[in-house]
C-alpha cells in the first residue's frame, strides 16, 4: 500500500454527537490508532471494532489489522479512475461498535442531527428491478409532485411545487445508473405521466435542514435560466441528507468520453460553451466547475453546460464532503484569493486544451501526484501551448491567451466572444457536431 494516497476517514457517531473527519495515510495508520481516536469522541464503553458499508450498502465489521486493510482496498476499488486521477477522494465513513453508553462527557461538546434509517439507494437498481420512490407518509404534510413535466413549458410550473423540499412522488422512476460526478451519482429516470426522460443526480450531504432549505432556494436560479446552452433544470428535493437534482437528459453524455475532438467540431462546440458562460456571467453568476465532464451533448448536436455552482451553499457542502483538488481551477482560486470571470476563462482554456489533445496543459502532472504537489504544479508551472503544427494559429492563440497566469491579462468575456476562432465557427452548423457524436456512439 505504499503508493496509496492520503484520504479522509469520517467517524460517524450515531449517539447524538458530530461526526469527525480525520485525514490519514493508509499505509501508516493502524487499527489500534483508529480505536483510540474513536474512544475519545464517542461517549461509550470500550470500543473493540467498527463498521463500514460495502458497495451494496451492507455493514462490514472490522476487528483486526488485516480486516482494516481489506476495508482500505475496497475503498480504492470502488473509486473511479477519473476520481483517483483528479485527486478527488470522498471520505471513508466508519461506524464505531460500542456497548453500554458511558456517562463520560464528549470532550468536544458537539451536537448533531441524528439521521433516520437509511432508505434503499435507487441508483443501485436498474432495468426491470428499478424502484419507484414513494411519497412520504406523514399525514400532516401536504406535498406536491416534484414537477409536472406534462406542461408545455417549464415556466408554467409553480416554483413552490417544483422546489418542494423533501418531496418524492410515484411519478419519478429510476431506470439505470449512467455515471458519477461532483460527488454524486447520476441516473436516467422517467417521468411516468409524460414519458419524458430525465437525468437525476443524487449527492450525499451531511448538512442541517436549514442549509438544505437554503440550497433549494438558491437552486431556483437554475430554474429561471432560459438558454440554449444550459441544461434545463426541473427541480430538486432532499431526503435524509441526499439532494436529488433533476435535469434534462442528454443522450450523448459528457465530452470527457470523446477526447480528443477534431478542431472543426470542437470550434463549434466552443461557441455553445461560451454562449452558456456569457449568459450566466451576465446574470452575475459563475459556473465554478468548468471541465469536460460538465459539458453535455446530444445526438442531435446540442451542446449544453451542466453542474453550475450557482448555489454557494451547495458548493461549500460538496467541498466539505469531498476533499480534493480540481485540476481545472485557476491558480488564484487554488491559493484562496478572490476570483471572478478570469478564473472561469482559465478553466475554459484548460478544458479546450484537454478536449483537443486528450491531455492536461501541464508538463509534469501525473496520475500518481498527491493533491499538494498537484496544486504546486498548477500555481507555479507555465501551461503548455497547443502544438502549432496540428492546430490553427487562431485556436492556439485562444487557448494560450486563456491560460495566462496573471488574471488581468487573460481574455475578457467580450474578447472571448469576439475572438476570431469563435467567430469563425458561429455558423450554427450543429450537423457537424451531431455527425461526430453519432460516429463515436456507434463505435464498440
Amino acid at each position: 500500500m505504499n503508493s496509496t494516497p492520503p484520504f479522509t476517514i469520517r467517524i460517524h457517531n450515531e449517539q447524538g454527537q458530530n461526526d469527525m473527519d480525520w485525514m490519514v495515510q493508509p499505509d501508516e495508520v493502524t487499527f489500534r490508532q483508529i480505536l483510540e481516536v474513536m474512544s475519545q469522541i464517542v461517549p461509550s464503553g470500550t470500543i473493540t471494532a467498527f463498521e463500514y458499508e460495502d458497495e451494496d450498502g451492507d455493514r462490514i465489521t472490522v476487528r483486526s489489522e488485516d480486516e482494516m486493510k481489506n476495508m482500505f482496498a475496497d475503498y480504492f476499488k470502488e473509486m473511479s479512475d477519473e476520481d483517483r486521477y483528479r485527486g478527488l477522494f470522498p471520505p471513508l465513513i466508519i461506524y464505531p461498535k460500542h456497548g453500554k453508553t458511558a456517562q463520560k462527557r464528549n470532550i468536544h461538546d458537539l451536537t448533531c442531527i441524528v439521521k433516520p434509517r437509511k432508505p434503499p439507494d435507487p441508483h443501485e437498481l436498474c432495468g426491470k428491478e428499478a424502484a419507484v420512490l414513494k411519497k412520504p407518509t406523514n399525514k400532516e404534510e401536504n406535498v406536491q409532485p416534484i414537477v409536472s413535466l406534462s406542461t408545455s413549458h417549464r415556466n408554467s410550473f409553480d416554483i413552490r411545487d417544483v422546489l418542494a423540499c423533501g418531496t418524492i412522488t410515484d411519478d419519478l422512476q429510476v431506470l439505470e445508473f449512467i455515471g458519477s460526478g461532483n460527488g454524486g451519482r447520476v441516473s436516467r429516470a422517467i417521468h411516468k405521466p409524460s414519458g419524458r426522460l430525465l437525468a437525476v443526480k443524487v449527492i450525499q450531504l451531511d448538512i442541517s435542514p436549514e442549509v438544505q432549505k437554503q440550497i433549494i432556494s438558491e437552486l431556483e436560479v437554475l430554474y429561471k435560466c432560459q438558454s440554449r446552452s444550459i441544461i434545463a433544470f426541473y427541480g430538486a428535493f432532499f431526503l435524509e441528507n441526499r439532494i436529488s437534482i433533476c435535469t434534462e437528459f442528454m443522450d450523448g453524455g459528457s465530452l470527457d468520453k470523446y477526447m480528443p475532438i477534431p478542431e472543426l467540431v470542437l470550434g463549434r462546440m466552443a461557441v455553445y460553451i461560451i454562449d452558456g458562460l456569457l449568459y450566466m456571467w451576465n446574470l452575475s453568476f459563475l459556473h465554478r466547475d468548468i471541465k469536460p465532464s460538465n459539458v453535455l451533448v446530444s445526438s442531435k448536436g446540442d451542446v449544453k453546460l451542466c453542474d453550475f455552482g450557482v448555489s454557494t451553499q451547495l458548493v461549500k457542502s460538496i467541498a466539505i464532503t469531498f476533499i480534493g483538488t480540481n485540476v481545472y481551477m485557476a491558480p488564484e482560486r487554488i491559493q484562496g484569493e478572490k476570483y471572478y470571470i478570469p478564473a472561469e476563462v482559465w478553466s475554459f482554456g484548460v478544458t479546450l486544451f484537454e478536449l483537443a489533445t486528450g491531455k492536461l496543459p501541464f508538463q509534469s502532472i501525473s496520475s500518481q501526484m498527491m493533491p499538494f504537489d498537484l496544486m504546486k504544479c498548477i500555481v507555479h508551472e507555465k501551461p503548455m501551448n497547443l502544438p502549432q503544427d496540428i492546430f490553427s494559429p487562431q485556436f492556439v492563440n485562444l487557448v494560450g491567451q486563456s491560460l495566462v497566469k496573471d488574471p488581468s491579462q487573460r481574455l475578457t468575456a467580450a474578447e472571448l466572444m469576439n475572438h476570431p476562432f469563435i467567430q469563425r465557427h458561429t455558423d450554427g452548423n450543429i450537423t457537424v457536431i451531431a455527425e461526430f457524436i453519432h460516429s463515436r456512439l456507434q463505435k464498440p
